[in-house]
Parts: structure tokens; C-alpha cells; sequence
């Protein structure tokens, strides 16, 4: 007798994946390693996405935590700093080590970057709003002396705060957060200082934004509500979060098809599906693919925003032609 599967479907958000920022930042490794050669030092993780880094492993990237893990050998090769920027001091001491260095810094973090030291030269004390650790924050606090900037991770943190002057000061977020969250902490430090100062322009990146929004207005009542991402993707955990206070009844992170916990996920009839910035179209397809081999799947497409942003990469690269395989890569269908 012929056993018929399950059925499921599957919501999938539009906007997901890949952002402009992350494209550029692939495109520019994939760049350095056709004009310049095997090997392209990378100096963390270009993305926060396991996928992509051994992809770029295959075509010769290596990847390093600090500029003195490049041999003397190769201090001719290129060095490429990750999509979440870096301190003021790295390139410093790429330049006292006569490295040739790419910076791949989103264009909306140098953003943030510009928008802190305009607080500073303001003669404001600058508040962060984000989380200890991560690799943006670092690259933020970089910018500024010591001392110049706080980070305030929680509403507790900006109720504890007590600066010199609370007439003289301004904050801005790291990019990847969740709006909501960002919210509650920026009232808690408004409430206290009235003339706490904006920044120009939103800190907060359309892509994160976008893709909150849209599993925001997918997740209410899906039996599960899957994000691809990494562990250390911040963007990602927080879709995780967005979904489970938009009524998604289970919602959970994954990396890979292989990741996903079967005995958890039971008899569903309703999917979430989206993706973090840093991870590729490929892996969600691999995914929908997981679902059909156990669900007679239906994809209905959730689409809350179009984006058309594109950041070009540096003067340098751009007389090198990418084939269409290297466009697949970079665009994360391959």
C-alpha cells in the first residue's frame, strides 16, 4: 500500500539571506584571489557562516585571527578585513607590516563608525548599544580612544549608567540587532537623558530590519519556524527571537539540513522559513529539499519588501571579471 506524506506548508520571507554588505564582502575575496593568487588572508571570519568560509578555504582564502599569523613569506599577499570592521588599530599595524590589506567593512557599519566619531567630535560621550564580544562592537569601540565609549547591552545596563556629563551624550547600535529590543534599551536611556543625541541617520541596517519584518508577519501561528544561520551570527539569533514573540509556536536556528532535530520538529502542518544575511540561498533550498523527502511540501512565498541595494567593492578589484560559477558563489546559489 502506498503511504502517502504528510502535508506541510512552508511560508518562505522575502527578503531572506544574503545582504548587500555580505555579497560585497564574498565578492571581494573571490576578487583578490583571481587578480592576486593563492593565498588571500582573511582576518576573521569574512561572514559569520561556516558554509561560505570553507567555500572560500577551497579557492585558496586562509583565515586568521591576527595579522601576526601571516609567515614572513607571505607579507606580500593580501589581507581582507571581515564584513563586521575592525579597530582603528588593525590597519595601523597593517601598515607598520607593510601588508597590502582589503577592507571589506559593510558600507552601513563605516556608517556607524562615522556616526560615533561625529558624536565624539561633538564632545559627546558616545553609548553603544550592543553586545559584548562581538567582532562589530569590537570594531566600533576601535574607533575611539579608550574610555570615549560605553556599551550598554541591556535596559538594566542603561539604567546603571552614570556618565560625567548627562547633557553630553550620544549613542549608536549595533547594526544586526533586534529593533524591539533596541527599542526598550534606547527608551530606558531616554527617560534618563532627555538630551541623549541621535545619530545622522538609523544605525540599525535595512537587511536586518527587513528581515525581521518579514518573519514578524510571517510567524504568528506556524507550528515551526526554522532561521538558517550560524551560532555567532547576531542577526540570525535575533530572527530566532523575532519569531518566537510573533506567536511562532517553535522556532529554532539551524546551519545545515543535517542540523535539523527530527524528533523535535514531529507532525507539523505550517513552516517559517528565512534566513539570516551571511547564509546562502543554497542551504535553504537544501532545506525546503530535507522537508519534502518526509512532507508533500507547498511553498508560498511571504514577501514584505524588495531590496536593490548594491555597495560596489574597491577601485583596486574592479578591472577583474567574475565568471558566472563565481557569481553563483558570491550570490550564495552555489
Amino acid at each position: 500500500m502506498l503511504q502517502t506524506k504528510p502535508p506541510l506548508t512552508i511560508s518562505l520571507c522575502q527578503p531572506r539571506g544574503f545582504c548587500a554588505g555580505v555579497d560585497r564582502a564574498i565578492q571581494i575575496v573571490v576578487l583578490a584571489l583571481k587578480k592576486y593568487g593563492r593565498p588571500v588572508y582573511v582576518r576573521h571570519e569574512i561572514v559569520h557562516n561556516r558554509y561560505v568560509v570553507e567555500g572560500l578555504q577551497n579557492l585558496g582564502a586562509v583565515f586568521i585571527e591576527e595579522l601576526s599569523e601571516i609567515p614572513p613569506e607571505h607579507q606580500h599577499c593580501p589581507v581582507v578585513f571581515s564584513a563586521h570592521g575592525v579597530p582603528k588599530s588593525v590597519p595601523a599595524d597593517a601598515a607598520a607590516r607593510n601588508l597590502f590589506y582589503l577592507d571589506a567593512t559593510c558600507p552601513l557599519v563605516s556608517k556607524v563608525h562615522k556616526q560615533a566619531m561625529r558624536h565624539q567630535r561633538h564632545g559627546r560621550h558616545v553609548l553603544l548599544i550592543g553586545h559584548a564580544g562581538h567582532p562589530e562592537v569590537i570594531g566600533t569601540m576601535g574607533q575611539l580612544p579608550e574610555g570615549a565609549v560605553t556599551l550598554i547591552e541591556t535596559e538594566d545596563d542603561a539604567r546603571a549608567f552614570t556618565p560625567a556629563d548627562p547633557e553630553a551624550l550620544g549613542f549608536v547600535t549595533q547594526t544586526t540587532l533586534s529593533v524591539e529590543d533596541t527599542a526598550h534599551v534606547l527608551e530606558a536611556l531616554q527617560e534618563r537623558f532627555p538630551l541623549l543625541q541621535a545619530p545622522a541617520a538609523e544605525s540599525i541596517c535595512y537587511a536586518t530590519t527587513n528581515r525581521q519584518e518579514a518573519v514578524k508577519e510571517t510567524a504568528a501561528g506556524t507550528d515551526l519556524f526554522l532561521i538558517v544561520g550560524a551560532p555567532n551570527s547576531s542577526n540570525s539569533r535575533r530572527l530566532v527571537e523575532v519569531a518566537e514573540r510573533a506567536g511562532a509556536k517553535l522556532s529554532m536556528l539551524v546551519q545545515r539540513a543535517a542540523e535539523i532535530p527530527w524528533e523535535r520538529v514531529g507532525t507539523i502542518a505550517t513552516l517559517g522559513l528565512s534566513a539570516g544575511a551571511s547564509a546562502p540561498e543554497i542551504i535553504v533550498d537544501e532545506i525546503i529539499d530535507a522537508f519534502r523527502a518526509r512532507f508533500d511540501v507547498s511553498v508560498e512565498l511571504a514577501v514584505t519588501a524588495t531590496e536593490t541595494e548594491d555597495f560596489p567593492v574597491m577601485r583596486v578589484l574592479r578591472d577583474v571579471e567574475l565568471t558566472p560559477a563565481d557569481m553563483a558563489f558570491v550570490n550564495g546559489t552555489a
